[in-house]
């Protein structure tokens, strides 16, 4: 007996995955979706802390910081993955399967998408503000200069940049949760899906909803940073690079490959 799931297996699983989640109550989709984003910005909060203290490390190795910022990001999403909590960058491949099986139809898959955008919104803004500025976690130095640094980058970035390290973000994160349902137990499931994540973080790609946590928490804490900017320089472009690459890198691809009958 097989200790996996192959790929064909793995994109049914996804796929019923997204399916499923039209029969929870709207209520609790909107939930799981805070408590995804509450999850992310966990995650990017602990890289933040880690990887932000390390100042004389990166000053004489700066790769070394981005790895191990790319090495502890990922618990944020093994917890979305493991406590069903919902995302909207793993929705864009997960709900394009069903969509191309005719499952649901183009509004529908915007519908949930967009309801879980908004509600992972909410979820990173109770981080970022609440258990991140109000209790000061990013007030002090080194953080806050981390922090301010890391996030101005991001907004200092041409829309065509942003979109396509969106593609690229999007594109990892979603082979980290297809990955992940290739395991049939719950150390191989943190494995697959820490792989892929680490990757992205590490090379810097722009993922929205971490950017929903890492932005604003930046400019609570007094980063030189406005909303329109971090709205317009980054989010819009990311969240269209994380559709394109979820979607049709991931969503597309394997719905051809696994889905679609010869």
């Amino acid at each position: 007996m097989s200790s996996y799931y192959n790929p064909r297996e793995i994109t049914l699983l996804f796929a019923e995955s997204a399916t499923s989640k039209r029969n929870i109550p709207l209520i609790k989709f909107c939930i799981l979706s805070i408590l995804g984003g509450i999850f992310i910005a966990f995650g990017g909060l602990l890289s933040i802390m880690v990887s932000g203290g390390m100042t004389g490390i990166g000053a004489a190795n700066p790769g070394l910081v981005k790895f191990v910022a790319g090495a502890l990001f990922p618990v944020g999403l093994i917890m979305v993955s493991i406590t069903g909590a919902d995302l909207f960058t793993s929705n864009c491949a997960g709900f394009c399967f069903p969509l191309l099986q005719r499952k649901i139809n183009v509004s529908v898959f915007f519908k949930y998408l967009l309801l879980s955008y908004l509600f992972n919104f909410i979820g990173t803004q109770f981080i970022a503000f609440v258990l991140s500025y109000e209790v000061g976690l990013l007030d002090t130095q080194p953080w806050q200069a981390y922090l301010h640094h890391y996030s101005e980058i991001k907004v200092n970035q041409s829309f065509s940049t942003i979109f396509l390290k969106g593609i690229g973000a999007n594109w990892l994160v979603c082979l980290g949760v297809f990955m992940g349902y290739s395991a049939k137990d719950i150390s191989g499931r943190c494995i697959s899906i820490w792989i892929p994540v680490m990757l992205f973080v590490t090379l810097g790609y722009e993922h929205s909803i971490a950017n929903m946590f890492f932005i604003p928490a930046a400019i609570y804490s007094g980063a030189d940073i406005t909303w329109g900017s971090f709205l317009i320089q980054n989010l819009i472009p990311s969240t269209l690079g994380n559709l394109v690459g979820g979607a049709g890198l991931v969503g597309c691809v394997y719905g051809y490959l696994y889905l679609k009958e010869e």
